[in-house]
């Protein structure tokens, strides 16, 4: 198997319909130089039978990384997939992002070493994502039409984040103008070289609970010479609905994010390596 241009890291926890929607998703795209990792934040085995049952679609080309149950650690186990990722591009997605078929694609044509590519979201009403869970809907499969439909019908909340063409030229290039706003990011969709994370040393793994993991690394990123732009409109991906999370850590991850801001800095207190001891 040539080596992968992209390591797509699917971040899941006890959610095994959504995350088979994603990776049928990501079994329809219209290239196949790309590897997946599905980071498991500790789901039970309905989530590894998931996973067992679509490996082989995948030809050698899906690993599953697991660790134990211990509350929201999205960001320690997004840092021990991406130690095994072998492609020179990380795309993190959260397992609730159902990828288009040009998603891979839309990623690689934009993706630049001194770039961070942020990539967009619709998200879907909860009875229409009732439907696709259950598999009554193949949703990675609806043309832009049937999306603009849904759209109408109230099923997807906007349909602009979807359309190629002129607007998506414009949307990119108003990007361009805010090359240092971390705001745009959208955590569960971006992709980064893996040469610029690893120089950051990942995710700051002290962020635990709900919340701003995502935010820190992309302000630690642009300390580092990085720029944010706006991905193409095929990297767009439909979000699943789901109840908010439990924010009850969210104070002390935005004290932590508040010191990043403050500091300038490019490592984090606990990254993907622990810091030499003195």
């Amino acid at each position: 198997m040539p080596a992968p241009a992209l390591s797509v890291i699917v971040t899941t926890y006890n959610r095994p319909n959504a995350l088979r929607a994603v990776l049928e998703g990501l079994l329809a795209q219209s290239r196949d130089d790309f590897e997946v990792i599905v980071a498991d934040d500790g789901s039970g085995e309905p989530t590894r039978a998931v996973v067992e049952r679509i490996t082989a679609a995948f030809a050698g080309r899906l690993r599953h990384v697991w660790h134990e149950d211990k509350g929201f650690r999205a960001a320690a186990i997004r840092n021990r997939a991406a130690a095994i990722a072998t492609a020179p591009f990380l795309c993190f997605l959260d397992g609730d992002c159902v990828p288009m078929s040009h998603f891979v694609d839309g990623h690689l044509r934009h993706a630049s070493p001194q770039r961070i590519l942020r990539g967009s979201r619709v998200l879907l009403a909860e009875a229409f994502t009732a439907a696709c869970e259950n598999g009554v809907v193949s949703v990675h499969q609806l043309d832009k039409a049937a999306l603009r439909e849904k759209c109408r019908l109230g099923d997807i909340n906007r349909s602009i984040p979807l359309r190629g063409g002129f607007l998506d030229l414009v949307r990119v290039w108003i990007s361009a103008l805010r090359p240092r706003d971390w705001k745009l990011l959208r955590g569960c969709n971006f992709v980064v070289s893996r040469n610029a994370f690893v120089a950051v040393n990942g995710f700051d793994e002290q962020f635990e609970g709900w919340g701003y993991e995502d935010s820190d690394l992309c302000i630690r990123l642009m300390n580092h010479g990085l720029a944010i732009r706006r991905a193409p409109a095929a990297a767009c991906v439909l979000h699943l609905w789901h109840r908010e999370h439990d924010r009850q850590f969210e104070g002390e991850n935005i004290a932590r994010l508040q010191a990043t801001l403050r500091s300038g800095r490019t490592l984090p207190a606990r990254g993907i390596t622990p810091p030499a001891s003195t």
